[in-house]
């Protein structure tokens, strides 16, 4: 993991930063100008008030730059401020800086420069250095190093911690994103998919009869009169089931669900074809009923049957066949002869088989649809249809 991830500060932040290295840095400084000899502290050209603040300048303005050139500042920091009592806070702040990057040789270097350039600052004043063993001038330098490594390395911790937070955040907002996205489409297709199943049937058989009614000059006014009841009552069962598929899609907590169509109102659904002027019949040997699901598609099987042959084979004769048995599979056909009427081609969405079929591969069928060799359409389909014992296993 790339551990140089330390965010830009703000001027604020690194005021306050070098604040507190001047603040640790004032109490060497004054340490150092008690143990001067008296008057020399005074002196308006002694390095204790003219050299020693200068070179602690310098250090906190290359502290500045400490996160473009980290090793080359901390190095040059520590070093220098061997001549100056008053950066050390300067110097501690660099190597705790250096630290939040944990890199173990980067830290070592410094710390060894660090160690090493603290024996030579006494050099810089008139006064006796310290006294005793060598570890000993060592411990206090390397205690204070070791608390700013600590700091540093603390500090970098969290570092990486809250970027793996954001970067976790930003992955589950994309996530949320593309969920809420795919969301949304399988949201449009299924309402263009009820669209089309419930009002393209109901539609066309309107339209076939207002074609009818634009092409038959011959009709008598009786003839008429049906016709024009059929469009008016196709219409206003389209607005009811416009509001019912609309009721539905909004998820109305007040309005109840209807109930969806299944094998036993496939008659129904034929004898409402044929009183809309669609010569249909209907064959079944189906003696049973279907689970909700198979029964809904073989519905929507034969609806889509029907409203393909009132668009585009007006005049035509349509023949339904439902032919199964339990525990085998269940057949649904819907074979429609050559147009007799001539009129506009209807125009053709393209979607109702696309959805028929994705309805029918959902159920583990298969369907089947082609010109026939009298210049007709068949619409077929073959659908796996458990028995009782299966329901009762699963």
């Amino acid at each position: 993991m790339n551990t140089d991830v330390a965010p830009r500060l703000g001027a604020w932040q690194q005021v306050w930063r070098l604040a507190a290295a001047v603040a640790v840095g004032v109490p060497a400084w004054l340490y150092i100008g008690v143990l001067l000899p008296p008057g020399y502290a005074t002196g308006t050209l002694s390095w204790f008030i003219s050299g020693d603040p200068l070179v602690a300048l310098g250090c906190l303005v290359a502290l500045l730059w400490r996160r473009r050139f980290p090793l080359a500042v901390a190095m040059t920091v520590v070093i220098v401020s061997t001549a100056s009592a008053l950066a050390t806070g300067a110097a501690l702040l660099a190597l705790c800086s250096i630290s939040t990057r944990r890199r173990p040789v980067e830290i070592g270097i410094v710390v060894l420069a660090y160690v090493t350039a603290s024996q030579f600052t006494f050099g810089f004043y008139p006064i006796q250095s310290p006294s005793g063993p060598i570890w000993l001038q060592l411990t206090i330098p390397a205690l204070s190093g070791g608390i700013a490594v600590a700091a540093g390395m603390a500090v970098g911790a969290r570092r990486v911690e809250v970027l793996s937070l954001r970067e976790r955040a930003e992955s589950a907002e994309r996530e949320q994103a593309a969920r809420a996205a795919q969301a949304r489409t399988l949201e449009r297709n299924r309402i263009a998919r009820e669209m089309h199943d419930v009002l393209a049937h109901r539609i066309s058989l309107v339209a076939m009869q207002a074609g009818v009614l634009d092409h038959r000059g011959d009709l008598a006014a009786e003839e008429t009169r049906v016709l024009i009841r059929g469009i008016a009552e196709g219409s206003h069962q389209a607005l009811e089931e416009l509001r019912d598929v609309l009721g539905v899609l909004r998820a109305d907590p007040e309005r109840p669900e209807p109930p969806q169509p299944s094998l036993n109102r496939i008659p129904e659904l034929v004898a409402d074809a044929r009183t809309s002027g669609l010569n249909a019949t209907l064959t079944t040997t189906v003696t049973e009923e279907p689970s909700e699901v198979l029964g809904r598609t073989c519905y929507r099987i034969v609806q889509e049957g029907l409203t393909n042959a009132a668009k585009h084979a007006p005049g035509a004769q349509v023949h339904v066949v439902l032919d199964g048995t339990a525990g085998e599979e269940i057949h649904v056909g819907v074979r429609s002869s050559p147009p007799t009427i001539r009129t506009t081609p209807a125009p053709a969405s393209g979607f109702g088989l696309l959805g028929l079929g994705e309805r029918v591969s959902l159920a583990g069928g298969e369907l089947e649809h082609h010109p026939t060799a009298d210049n007709g359409y068949l619409l077929s389909a073959r659908l796996p249809w458990p028995g009782h014992d299966h329901k009762r296993r699963t």
